[in-house]
């Protein structure tokens, strides 16, 4: 009797070892599987991110370069108009210009005859510009003329030496070291006087005209 319990105990246990078996092992393929499938979707993913991430450096690549091109064109055109521009008109030919104009315009200003005056004040004024313009017409209009008329006078100016100190594209700033002789009824000999001014000159409409006449 106690023989055939024994044997029927160790049927029982060897057939549930069987199953245990059987059944850890399927478990493990199964895991196995799925650590696989895991691996291929991480390997994906990856390759995605690493093309993504290539594909994101060459835009941005792209743009640094189109945005550092931009950079150097920006950096020309402002050297060019900032520049060279403003050097290509002050150069010699321009102050040569504007050296002109101031010294045509002092005689023109300081060279006047009771014969003529009306002639001689509308040249000096073609000269002129701005609130100069409207004082030396008022200053010629209500004492040169009269005294001029009265008393005979007449001027003769002649600029003896000029040199530009200032020079810009729309404005420049001349010094004019002037010999100015003076008759009239009272003195027909003349008196003679040396000086010297600094002329303002601004640039209107491609003419050079005198803004300012200020004794130094």
């Amino acid at each position: 009797m106690t023989t055939k319990d024994t044997g029927d105990v160790t049927d029982v246990d060897e057939t549930e070892t069987v199953t245990n078996d059987t059944g850890d092992t399927g478990d493990t393929d199964d895991t196995d599987a799925t650590v696989d499938e895991a691996d291929d979707v991480i390997e994906k993913r990856d390759g995605i991110v690493l093309r993504s991430a290539r594909v994101v450096v060459g835009r941005l690549g792209a743009i640094v370069l189109t945005v550092a091109l931009l950079a150097s064109a920006g950096v020309a055109a402002w050297v060019y108009f900032e520049r060279y521009r403003p050097d290509q008109q002050t150069n010699d030919a321009a102050a040569t210009v504007a050296l002109d104009a101031a010294k045509t315009g002092t005689v023109a200003l300081l060279s006047y005859s009771p014969e003529s005056l009306d002639k001689d004040f509308a040249n000096a004024k073609s000269h002129l510009t701005g609130d100069f313009l409207s004082y030396y017409t008022n200053f010629t209009e209500q004492i040169v003329t009269p005294a001029a008329k009265q008393k005979s006078v007449k001027t003769s100016a002649a600029v003896v030496r000029a040199g530009v100190s200032e020079l810009s594209p729309d404005s420049a700033v001349v010094l004019v070291f002037i010999n100015q002789t003076t008759t009239s009824k009272e003195n027909p000999d003349g008196a003679f006087a040396a000086s010297a001014v600094k002329v303002g000159l601004k640039k209107i409409n491609d003419a050079w005209l005198i803004s300012a006449f200020d004794p130094v």
